[in-house]
């Protein structure tokens, strides 16, 4: 049962969510509302027994409640467990690949380097790829990759095993290069339903990327401070999280659980100017808690590369004009000739028309001198890549912990290490009853 109510909250959209318990209910609602591009404000979350049931308060991009009678309808139906997402008038793909039929799946995954992803597509053009979406993440020096791909000439998938093996071989070598410290690895595939951010995430997790440290690494702004210990009273183990707030933060978070096969009892969400709070009671699916301070540890180190994956630092640059054969590889190798290194891309291609976005940085990890910038710009063209300038994050106050704000007696909705009953009775009464989502 999916409720909707835009009475309770002066500030958000209140999203519950009641349904018989089932592995992965969590991440499939909160990758639902992140897909429509919704900020997670506060949530609540209980599923003891047989039953899910949560609470999400959520905003549209620009902090406002949701009023489009179209959009609350595809929430409703969507998380009540309708196909909302291949609606015939739906042309987004919102990281589901479902809409990527008939074409070739890539799976990359290697050591990173300057200028790697202008070789990639140089290959991928050489033999006659034609990129038509994908994805790049790159963390702790290594880099993951998907890009769905259609053979030039007819537009079909590429299905030839020969050919198939040619471009495994190619996009191996080019990821090995002369100093990879590990095997590169190059998987084509079928599309899968898999959903891209959570396969991405995946890729990097079997690549071991949360043990690597990198002297280019992300900004100390986006370190997360991740907190694990266990409830011996009541079998938990409870997970906080305190970071810089950003969007698809709780998706990355719930994804890194559910892919470590964590399975998420309780819960409460909330943030504060810029920073975000999490807090989960976990088991393991057999219904054990976390057993050693090994496995702590870990659980701690993969929630924050889960964290900082999608949090590259640089600049973005975005890129509109009409597609052609070897577009990408113009443009990387554009970037790649003034000492930019691509840090993350997103890439579609929608009626003949490529829209990218990119974030770089100079080849040190740096942000780039904007003369250079500006000259990339001037190359490219000034009508087709541009600068998207961002707000700096607001000033805060000291950073409290979701123990400190509870002890502090902190009313946002936080809840610290107060106890699994009091957690369950705030979640519940919060089911029922929520007045305010300040």
């Amino acid at each position: 049962r999916v409720v909707i109510d835009n009475a309770v909250c002066a500030t958000a959209t209140v999203v519950r969510v009641n349904s018989a318990r089932k592995r992965g209910m969590l991440l499939e609602a909160v990758q639902l509302l992140t897909d429509l591009d919704l900020t997670i404000k506060k949530g609540y979350i209980s599923s003891d027994g047989r039953w899910f049931m949560d609470v999400f308060h959520v905003a549209d991009g620009c902090g406002h409640k949701l009023t489009d009678p179209a959009l609350l309808s595809r929430i409703e139906r969507s998380l009540g467990g309708e196909a909302a997402f291949s609606s015939p008038d739906d042309n987004s793909h919102d990281g589901d690949v479902g809409g990527l039929a008939g074409l070739t799946a890539l799976e990359l995954t290697g050591t990173d380097r300057p200028g790697l992803l202008s070789e990639v597509f140089a290959v991928l053009r050489d033999l006659e790829c034609n990129v038509v979406e994908a994805k790049v993440w790159t963390h702790n020096g290594r880099i993951a990759s998907l890009i769905f791909v259609k053979d030039h000439d007819s537009g079909s998938p590429i299905v030839d095993a020969h050919r198939v093996h040619r471009i495994e071989v190619r996009l191996r070598n080019v990821l090995r290069g002369d100093h990879d410290v590990r095997s590169a690895k190059t998987t084509v595939v079928s599309p899968s339903m898999t959903h891209s951010d959570r396969r991405l995430h995946q890729l990097m997790f079997a690549d071991r990327d949360y043990e690597r440290v990198s002297s280019n690494e992300a900004s100390s702004s986006w370190n997360a401070l991740v907190a694990v210990q266990n409830s011996t009273e009541r079998g938990y183990s409870v997970v906080s999280v305190n970071c810089r707030d950003r969007p698809k933060l709780l998706f990355d978070v719930v994804c890194t659980l559910t892919d470590m096969e964590y399975v998420v009892f309780h819960g409460t969400i909330g943030t504060d100017a810029d920073r975000a709070y999490q807090e989960f009671y976990i088991r393991h699916m057999d219904g054990s808690p976390i057993s050693s301070e090994a496995e702590r540890q870990r659980v701690i180190q993969c929630l924050q590369a889960g964290i900082e994956r999608r949090a590259s630092e640089g600049l973005r640059l975005e890129l509109s004009m009409p597609d052609r054969r070897g577009l990408l590889a113009d443009v990387t190798r554009t970037f790649r000739e003034n000492g930019l290194s691509v840090t993350r891309a997103e890439i579609t291609t929608e009626a003949g028309e490529a829209r990218n976005e990119f974030r770089v940085t100079g080849t040190d990890g740096q942000l780039p001198d904007r003369r250079v910038i500006n000259a990339v710009i001037e190359r490219i063209g000034k009508d087709h890549l541009k600068l998207k300038q961002e707000r700096a994050p607001p000033s805060h106050h000291k950073a409290t912990t979701p123990r400190e704000e509870a002890a502090e007696g902190g009313g946002g909705g936080v809840v610290g290490l107060l106890g699994l009953g009091n957690l369950v009775m705030r979640n519940l009464y919060s089911l029922g009853l929520v007045r305010s989502c300040s």
